[in-house]
């Protein structure tokens, strides 16, 4: 007798779970009929692509959606666009096979930023509806520590890697939608890549507020549409930077969301900050940043 024979559904499943991978339980459902009826109720899933496949095309790729959402941005109403509109459904078709999905990771194959030489920026993003709060974390290599030289010069560059950061959260979000509308038992969502640059976060209120709003308000989602991304709400900033580190920290939070002063600022910005990235390998840097000064800046929703 088969050992897996002698063994409940539940314990299958929590094996399923530990197993996570969908490639790896899609080749499962080939092993038996009870593999083949159990696998679908696995509710952890990992779903690594390696490439973003377009209803229309096979070669549209998750950089272009960008590229597409930042033309929309800096020409708001384009005669034509420069990229063609095009809905991505590859995530969707494969977790349609899953029924139970509670804590879904998506993987995808690269970062979206296109940076100079020299630069990394990792980001960090919370979503309901639309943005919540988003962690920026920053820095040039060879920097040369001058405060004045460095922080006027770059200012507007870092402006730029943060509008960079929310777009690209923003195509990502805008990414899953038909996944968060299929999947109504769904609990959390992570979306990061390979290359460690950004992640996406949606929680169980999160992924309630963007059902609730999407049945409500047709005209949003046509509107997403046809940029290739979610809408990024106004938001206010929080920007510290560090010259001995040549390093930047910046938290954003949507202002309907609320924004404080002063001290509850600080406390703040150090929770999210360090939920971000206080466990890896910047944890010692962004700590630096956060008893730097803060500069607050403001943006309209775009």
């Amino acid at each position: 007798m088969d050992g897996f024979d002698q063994l409940p559904d539940s314990l299958i499943l929590l094996i399923f779970n530990s197993v996570s991978d969908v490639k790896s339980l899609i080749r499962c459902r080939s092993v038996s009929k009870r593999f083949n009826s159990l696998v679908p109720q696995t509710d952890s899933i990992l779903l690594k692509i390696d490439r973003v496949i377009s209803s229309e095309s096979d070669s549209d790729s998750l950089f272009l959606t960008l590229l597409k959402s930042f033309f929309n941005f800096i020409l708001p109403k384009p005669t034509q666009s420069p990229l063609p509109n095009r809905t991505h459904t590859y995530p969707a078709q494969i977790l349609s096979r899953f029924q139970r999905i509670r804590e879904l990771h998506v993987e995808l194959p690269a970062g979206d930023l296109q940076l100079e030489k020299g630069t990394v920026v990792k980001w960090r993003a919370e979503f309901g509806e639309t943005l919540k709060t988003c962690v920026i974390f920053g820095f040039r290599l060879g920097h040369d520590g001058n405060y004045e030289t460095e922080f006027a010069g770059g200012l507007k560059r870092r402006v730029m890697w943060t509008i960079s950061a929310l777009m690209a959260a923003s195509v990502r979000h805008f990414l899953l939608r038909e996944v968060v509308r299929e999947h109504k038992g769904m609990e959390e969502l992570v979306i990061t890549d390979r290359e460690g640059e950004g992640e996406v976060v949606m929680e169980e209120q999160g992924l309630r507020e963007w059902r609730e709003a999407r049945e409500s308000h047709v005209r949003v989602e046509e509107e997403e549409e046809e940029r290739g991304r979610t809408v990024v709400p106004s938001v206010r900033m929080r920007m510290r930077h560090e010259p001995r580190l040549g390093a930047t920290l910046v938290v954003v939070r949507a202002v309907k969301d609320g924004t404080h002063n002063g001290r509850e600022a600080d406390v703040e910005d150090a929770d999210l900050a360090v939920r971000a990235f206080g466990n890896g390998v910047y944890g010692d840097a962004v700590r630096e940043l956060l008893k730097a000064r803060s500069y607050l800046l403001e943006m309209n929703s775009f």
